[in-house]
C-alpha cells in the first residue's frame, strides 16, 4: 500500500457507504488528515512478517531523501532505539522481540536508521492487529516527533529499562516483557531461562572489578548471539541473567539452546592480558506447565537453577514438582536448625592430627555434628549450606569456637586445637574480639588454637584478609590454610599471608601411593614449598596405611583421616591423651585390591546425569576409569556405574585428575567372565 493508502481506503469506505454514521467517519477522516499532515503524530502498519505496508508521508519523505522507499522494508531495519549504537545494536532486539512475540509496546524512543539522522527524535508504539476471525494480520501503530525534548526522556528510558553496563534489558524490562508475553496466551508456551555464572566471583576477587565488568560485557555479547532472535536477553544484576523465549514449547529445542549457551560461555574469555575461564548453570521453567504468572514462573526457574548448581554446575535443569518438595524440605530444615542450638542438639567430635614421624597425637580438629531428633546424627554436608543461606552459620560457628576451646582446655600439655572458620566468620571485623573472648572464657592459651580458613574466604578481599590476619596474630593464635590446592590462587595466598600450616586437600592425598599417578609429585612440590617458607604441612583424608607411609616419605609433618578411626567424643579424646597420646592406625593396609587390567566402556550416572567412561583397571572394591572429567567438588560424591548391561554398582568418587578417576564400590563385587570378555563402544 502506498503512502496515502490508509487514508484512501478510509475515504473510499466513507464515499461508498450509506451508513448513517458516514458523517462522523468523514469528520474522523478530516481529523486524521490534519493530525497526520500538521501535527507531531504519524502512522504505520506492517504485514504478518513485519514489513511496512503503510507509513505517513512526512516520515516516508525522511527516508526518500536518503534514497530509500520504506514501504515493503522490515520495520526493524528502518528504526533504531535511541542510543542503541552505544550498546552494539542489542537494543534493536527489543522491537524484534515484540514483533516476534506479537505483544504490544509503547513509547520507544527511536531514530531513523540512516546516516545523519541525529536531528530526528521519535517515539513509536504498536499493537498486534487481527481480522474479524481473530487471525493475526500484522502490527498497526503510531509515532510521534518529539524533538529535542525527547533526548532527555530517551536517556531516562534507557536507565529505567536497560542495564547500563551491558546494554541488555534490566530486571524491570524483563519482568514487563514476561508479563506481556504470558498475557498473550494461545501460543505453544513461553520458556524462562535463569542463568548464573560459575566461578565469576573468583574472577572479581583475584583480577579486580574492572576485569569483572569487562567479562560481563563479553558474556552479554555471547549470550545475545547464542539466543539470537529466539528471545529477549536481560541482566538481572551481578552475574545473573535471564532469557524470555516466547512460543517455544519444544523441550528438545530448549535443551539444545541451553547447551549451546553453556558451551558458548565455557569458552575462554580474553580480557587484556588475562585469559579467563568461567561457565554457567541454567534453570528452566515453561509456561503454562510450570505456572502461568511471572512470579510463579521465576520462582520455579530459580528452583531449577538451584538444582543445576547442585548437580555440579555447567548443566541445565528443568523445573519439576519434586524440586518444590526439596524447597519445602530445606525450609523445614532451616526452621529446625534455628532451634538446634537452643535445644542442645549440636555436638562436637574430634579427629586426631598425628605426627608422621612417631605416630604421636599433636592435636585434634573439631568437627560439627547435629543430633537431629528424627534424622539421627547429621554431618555438616547435610546442613551447612542451609546454615550459610539462612545466616545461621555465624552463631553456629561461635558456638563451635567456644565449645571447642572449653573442651581443649581440659586436654592439658601442648596439644593444639583446630577449628574451621566459615567465610562469613572470617569476613567479620569482630572476629579477633570473638576469638579473644572464647580463649579467655575457656582459659586456653592462644598458641594452642589453630584457625582453619578456606582459600576462597581469603581471596574475597586480600587487603581485608591481611588486616584480619594481623589482628589474629596479635591475639597469638595459629592460622592454617584449609584444603590447599583446591582453590584458584594458593601461591598468591602463601606469598601475601603468614600461614602457620598448610592442610593438603584430600584430592591430592587420594592415590598418593600409586606410582602411575601424579599426586605424589604434587604433594612433594607442596611440602618442598612449605618447608622453604617454614610452614608445617598436614595431609587430610588419609584412609589407608600405605598412604601414611607415602605422605611421610614425601615430607608431610602430620596426617589426619579415617585411617585412625572415627572422630572421638570429647571424653574419649581426653582418655586417648591420658593413655599416652599415640594414635593406632586401623583398617586396610592399601586402597588397592588386586586389579584386572582391561579396556572397555561403561556408563556412569552421577548427579542425575549419565556419561560414558572407559574402565582401565577393575578390582572387587573399585575401578580406575578415564575419558571423563569430573569437577573437583564432585570428589566424595556417590555415583553408579554399569559394569555390564543392566548390572549397576554403587560407588564413591575417591579422586579425579587429568581425565582419570578412582571409584570405590560401596560393596565388593565378584568379577565374572562377562566383565572380562564383553566389550562395548
Amino acid at each position: 500500500m502506498h503512502h496515502g493508502g490508509l487514508k484512501a481506503a478510509l475515504r473510499s469506505w466513507v464515499q461508498g457507504s450509506d451508513d448513517p454514521a458516514r458523517g462522523d467517519a468523514d469528520r474522523a477522516l478530516l481529523l486524521l488528515r490534519e493530525a497526520e499532515d500538521h501535527g507531531p503524530t504519524w502512522f504505520w502498519q506492517t504485514d504478518r512478517i513485519g514489513r511496512l505496508t503503510y507509513l505517513s508521508g512526512k516520515i516516508a519523505t525522511v527516508f526518500a531523501d536518503h534514497g530509500l522507499d520504506p514501504v515493503g522494508m522490515p520495520l526493524i531495519d528502518l528504526l533504531r532505539i535511541a542510543g542503541g549504537a552505544e550498546r552494539g545494536g542489542d537494543a534493536e532486539r527489543t522491537i524484534a522481540f515484540h514483533l516476534s512475540a506479537r505483544t504490544a509496546f509503547a513509547d520507544y524512543a527511536v531514530t531513523p536508521a540512516i546516516k545523519g539522522s541525529g536531528d530526528w527524535h521519535w517515539t513509536v508504539s504498536g499493537s498486534p492487529a487481527t481480522d474479524p476471525y481473530g487471525r493475526f494480520e500484522g502490527f498497526v501503530g503510531t509515532g510521534s516527533d518529539t524533538g529535542s525534548i525527547r533526548q532527555s526522556d530517551a536517556a531516562i528510558t534507557r536507565l529505567a529499562l536497560f542495564d547500563s553496563l551491558t546494554g541488555l534489558a534490566n530486571r524491570q524490562r524483563m519482568r514487563m516483557s514476561l508479563e506481556q508475553t504470558l498475557a498473550q496466551g494461545g501460543y505453544d508456551g513461553t520458556a524462562l531461562f535463569l542463568l548464573d555464572l560459575d566461578r565469576f566471583k573468583a574472577v572479581n576477587d583475584t583480577l579486580g572489578h574492572p576485569v569483572g565488568d569487562a567479562l560481563l560485557k563479553q558474556v552479554a555479547a555471547r549470550l545475545t548471539r547464542a539466543v539470537g532472535e529466539a528471545g529477549l536477553v536481560g541482566r538481572l544484576g551481578g552475574d545473573e541473567f535471564q532469557v524470555v523465549l516466547p512460543r517455544m514449547g519444544d523441550r528438545a529445542a530448549m535443551a539444545t539452546l541451553a547447551q549451546g549457551i553453556i558451551a558458548a560461555l565455557s569458552q575462554p574469555f580474553f580480557i587484556g592480558e588475562a585469559c579467563v575461564s568461567i561457565g554457567c548453570s541454567i534453570g528452566i521453567a515453561v509456561s503454562p506447565e510450570h505456572g502461568d504468572g511471572p512470579d510463579t514462573l521465576v520462582s520455579h526457574a530459580d528452583l531449577a537453577l538451584y538444582a543445576a548448581k547442585g548437580a555440579g554446575r555447567g548443566v541445565h535443569r528443568f523445573f519439576h514438582d519434586a524440586l518444590l518438595d526439596g524447597a519445602r524440605s530445606r525450609q523445614l530444615l532451616e526452621t529446625e536448625l534455628r532451634q538446634a542450638l537452643a535445644l542442645d542438639q549440636m555436638r562436637l567430635v574430634y579427629q586426631p592430627v598425628v605426627a608422621t614421624a612417631d605416630g604421636a597425637i599433636t592435636g585434634y580438629e573439631a568437627l560439627l555434628r547435629w543430633d537431629h531428633p528424627q534424622r539421627g546424627r547429621m554431618l555438616p554436608a547435610d546442613f551447612l549450606s542451609v546454615a550459610e543461606e539462612s545466616g545461621l552459620i555465624e552463631p553456629i560457628g561461635e558456638w563451635v569456637l567456644r565449645t571447642a576451646c572449653r573442651d581443649a582446655a581440659r586436654w592439658g600439655g601442648e596439644t593444639h586445637l583446630a577449628v574451621n572458620l566459615a567465610a562469613t566468620q572470617f569476613a567479620n571485623p569482630a572476629l579477633p574480639a570473638i576469638v579473644t573472648n572464647a580463649l579467655a572464657r575457656a582459659g586456653l592459651p592462644p598458641d594452642r588454637l589453630e584457625l582453619d580458613v578456606a582459600e576462597a574466604s581469603v581471596l574475597r578481599d586480600l587487603n581485608a584478609s591481611a588486616t584480619i590476619f594481623a589482628a589474629l596474630k596479635t591475639v597469638g593464635v595459629r592460622i592454617a590454610l584449609h584444603d590447599f590446592g583446591a582453590g584458584p590462587a594458593s601461591l598468591g595466598c602463601l606469598r601475601r599471608l603468614p600461614f602457620d600450616r598448610i592442610k593438603i586437600d584430600r584430592s591430592f592425598v587420594r592415590g598418593v601411593g600409586d606410582v602411575a599417578g601424579r599426586n605424589a609429585a604434587v604433594v612433594r612440590a607442596i611440602t618442598t614449598l612449605a618447608d622453604a617458607l617454614a610452614i608445617e604441612t598436614t595431609a587430610k583424608g588419609v584412609e589407608f596405611h600405605d598412604e601414611i607411609a607415602a605422605v611421610r616419605d614425601l615430607g608431610c609433618d602430620s596426617v589426619q583421616g579415617f585411617v585412625y578411626g572415627q572422630p572421638l567424643e570429647a571424653e574419649a579424646a581426653i582418655a586417648q591423651l591420658r593413655a599416652g597420646g599415640v594414635a593406632e592406625s586401623s583398617g586396610l593396609k592399601s586402597n588397592r585390591a588386586p586389579r584386572t587390567r582391561m579396556l572397555r566402556s561403561a556408563t556412569i550416572e552421577i548427579a542425575g546425569e549419565r556419561r560414558i567412561a572407559r574402565i582401565r583397571d577393575l578390582s572387587s572394591t573399585g575401578a580406575l576409569i578415564d575419558s571423563i572429567v569430573f569437577d573437583d567438588d564432585l570428589v566424595g560424591d556417590r555415583l553408579r556405574i554399569e559394569i555390564v548391561d543392566g548390572q549397576w554398582v554403587a560407588a564413591t568418587l575417591r579422586w579425579a585428575q587429568d581425565g582419570r578417576a578412582g571409584l570405590h564400590f560401596d560393596q565388593p563385587i565378584v568379577i565374572d567372565r562377562r566383565m572380562m570378555n564383553r566389550r562395548r563402544g
